[in-house]
């Protein structure tokens, strides 16, 4: 039912200057994978192997690190370092991979009707590579995706955010359905702690049916003169039907530099300190 994941990667990662100056934020390695593909990963694992990136300038390198390297690969054959590139080969044979660039950045909501092109009359996920998410069991698009299948409408994967970072996410409040899982009546893109209502924010992990689109193309720019995907998810909610999840597991904010400190020391802890 779901085949497509987008991920909108044209964004500068200013926050990580100097090191994003001429290297994409989303290429920042968590120990030794980059971040990108911590989330291709997770749409593979929920069946989505039909991979959309909408780029910008210097990002070319997102675009090679999911391609072969003979060379690399004719230099390291046989030798121990093979087993190194195992997962990015697999993902490489296992995926489509399609290229859209926005020309200018005019928001989420503006990166995701870019990536139209690329995804056509079907539902989709959205992947935000800077939040990392990490499940004990299914992942969180896995999660979402067999929410999908219930509803069949569009549905934000939200948690519990503290009070002083409340301006930084787009707040939901909504009708319990049941655990967990809530039918939006409100969203607010960066509200004050006063106009928030509620302490639910939504992260980086959506599927989003592809009336979405006809919504985008119909939205204001919003906060920030930007186009907003909560706008149009708003909009969407109030026509329709909207829902908010609250995931199981641990999500990263690796766009902020303590964030993207605690997922690395986190991973390295889980996955390579024992040499798993």
């Amino acid at each position: 039912m779901i085949h497509k994941c987008l991920f909108p990667v044209a964004g500068y990662g200013t926050r990580f200057l100097p090191a994003t100056k001429s290297s994409p934020k989303e290429m920042l390695p968590i120990v030794n994978k980059p971040l990108i593909e911590y989330g291709v990963e997770e749409a593979v694992a929920a069946g989505l192997t039909r991979i959309g990136f909408v780029t910008g300038r210097g990002k070319r390198a997102i675009e090679d690190h999911f391609d072969k390297n003979y060379e690399l690969e004719d230099q390291i054959r046989g030798t121990g370092k093979e087993d190194l590139i195992s997962g990015t080969r697999a993902l490489i044979d296992q995926c489509e991979f399609s290229y859209t660039r926005q020309k200018e950045m005019m928001g989420l909501g503006h990166a995701i009707l870019t990536g139209e092109t690329l995804i056509g009359d079907e539902p989709f996920a959205v992947v935000l590579a800077d939040d990392l998410c990490i499940a004990e069991g299914d992942g969180v698009l896995t999660q979402m995706v067999k929410l999908f299948k219930q509803f069949r409408c569009s549905i934000v994967a939200v948690e519990e955010v503290p009070d002083a970072d409340i301006h930084r996410y787009g707040v939901v409040a909504g009708e319990p359905l049941k655990d967990g899982v809530y039918r939006i009546t409100e969203m607010i893109e960066k509200p004050s702690r006063e106009e928030a209502p509620s302490n639910l924010g939504i992260i980086g992990r959506y599927i989003l049916t592809p009336d979405i689109f006809e919504v985008l193309r119909n939205t204001s720019p919003g906060k920030n003169g930007e186009l907003q995907i909560t706008d149009a998810l708003r909009q969407q909610a109030l026509d329709g039907c909207v829902l908010a999840y609250r995931f199981s597991g641990r999500r990263f904010d690796c766009g902020s530099i303590d964030g993207f400190v605690d997922a690395t020391n986190f991973c390295y802890q889980r996955f390579y300190k024992n040499g798993q």
